[in-house]
C-alpha cells in the first residue's frame, strides 16, 4: 500500500494532524490512571498490532543485504519517537499546555535548521519566511503573553528535537526501505522502549489501584481507557507513522514540519467544538499566520526536486502543493 499523489500525501499529513488534535482530551484523561511508560507501552503495541494486516498484504519487500540496516534504522526511528512522546508527556506535569504546545512545534523551524546544520540542505529565502511566519502564529496560537519558563519546558524542548531529527532522518531513508516493516519496526521499538522504562520505574504501573489484579483490570476496561487507547494506538500512532513515512517520500521533511503546525489549529477546534473553548481574536490571528507561512513556503520553495544533493541526500520529485487540486 502506496502513496502516489502529493495530493494524496498532503491530505493524509492534514488527517495525522487532526488525529493528534482530536485525541488531546482522551489521552490526557487516560495519563491519570495510566502512567506515561504504560500507557506507551500499550499504545505502541497496539499501534504496532495494527499493522500487521497491512505488512501480511503487502507487496514490499525487503532488499537484499538491507535486514540489519532495516532494523538499526527502524529501532533509532523508534527511539526518537520514544524520546519524543515521553518528555512531551512528563513535561506536561510540569508546565502548562500552552508552553508544550508551542514549544513542541518548535519543530517547523528546528527541521530546516537541523537539516542546514547537520546536512547542509539549503532551503531559498521563501521557505524561512513561510516557517519564521508560521513560527509567530504558533505563538499567539498557543501562548501570546502567557510565556513563563519552567522545568518542563526543558523537557518538551527535548521531545521537539527528537521529533524534528525523526523527520529529518524519515526523510533520508524513506526512499531506500520498505514502508511497512520500516513503521512496524519503529512501533514495536517503541513498545519495548516503553515497557522497559516502565518495569524500571519507581512508580505504579497503573496509578490509583490496589494490588488487587482485578482492580487493575476493570481500571485498564474503563471505556475513556479503553477508547484512548485504541484511538491513540491504532489512528494516532499506528496510521499516524505508516502515514508519515508513505508522505515523506513525496514531500520533503520541511513541508512535513509545516503540515504539524496546523495541528494546534486542530486542537482548538476540537476544544471549541466539544468544550464551547473560545478562539479569541489573537488565536484566529495565529491560526491565519500559520496557513500563511505554509503558502508562503511552499509557493515561493522553486528549489530543483529529484537530484542528489553535494552530500548525496536521497530526495525525490515533488510537485508544489498549489498542484495538489489537480494533481492525481
Amino acid at each position: 500500500m502506496t502513496v502516489n499523489s502529493t495530493r494524496v500525501a498532503f491530505i493524509l499529513m492534514l488527517l495525522v494532524c487532526l488525529i493528534w488534535g482530536a485525541e488531546y482530551v482522551l489521552v490526557d484523561l487516560a495519563i491519570e490512571v495510566l502512567p506515561t511508560h504504560s500507557f506507551n507501552t500499550i499504545r505502541f503495541t497496539i499501534a504496532a498490532l495494527s499493522l500487521l494486516p497491512l505488512l501480511w498484504f503487502s507487496k514490499e519487500k525487503i532488499p537484499d543485504g538491507k535486514h540489519l540496516t532495516l532494523l538499526g534504522t527502524g529501532s533509532l526511528l523508534g527511539l526518537l519517537l520514544f524520546i519524543g512522546f515521553y518528555t512531551q508527556t512528563e513535561g506536561l506535569l510540569f508546565t502548562s499546555v500552552s508552553n508544550a504546545g508551542f514549544i513542541t512545534a518548535l519543530v517547523v523551524p528546528l527541521v530546516p535548521l537541523l537539516g542546514l546544520i547537520l546536512l547542509g540542505i539549503k532551503r531559498p529565502l521563501p521557505v524561512w519566511i513561510g516557517v519564521a511566519c508560521a513560527t509567530i502564529g504558533l505563538y499567539y496560537l498557543t501562548i501570546g503573553d502567557n510565556l513563563e519558563f519552567n522545568k518542563g519546558d526543558l523537557l518538551v524542548l527535548i521531545c521537539a528535537f527528537a521529533f524534528s531529527l525523526h523527520i529529518i532522518i524519515t526523510g533520508k531513508v524513506v526512499g531506500n526501505l520498505p514502508i511497512i516493516p520500516l513503521s512496524l519496526i519503529q512501533l514495536t521499538s517503541v513498545a519495548i522502549y516503553s515497557g522497559i522504562a516502565a518495569l524500571l520505574s519507581s512508580g505504579p504501573l497503573i496509578n490509583g489501584h490496589s494490588d488487587s489484579v482485578s482492580d487493575g483490570v476493570q481500571l485498564l476496561l474503563s471505556p475513556i481507557i479503553i477508547s484512548a487507547l485504541l484511538v491513540a494506538g491504532i489512528l494516532g500512532s499506528g496510521f499516524a507513522t505508516w502515514a508519515q513515512a508513505s508522505s515523506q517520500r513525496l514531500l520533503q521533511p520541511h513541508q512535513i514540519a509545516l503540515i504539524f503546525a496546523s495541528e494546534p489549529i486542530f486542537a482548538w477546534f476540537f476544544a471549541w467544538l466539544f468544550l464551547g473553548e473560545k478562539l479569541g481574536t489573537q488565536g484566529i490571528i495565529g491560526a491565519g499566520m500559520i496557513i500563511i507561512g505554509m503558502l508562503i513556503s511552499e509557493l515561493g520553495d522553486r528549489s530543483p526536486k529529484g537530484k542528489k544533493s553535494k552530500r548525496g541526500e536521497h530526495t525525490v520529485k515533488v510537485k508544489p502543493l498549489e498542484h495538489l487540486a489537480s494533481s492525481d
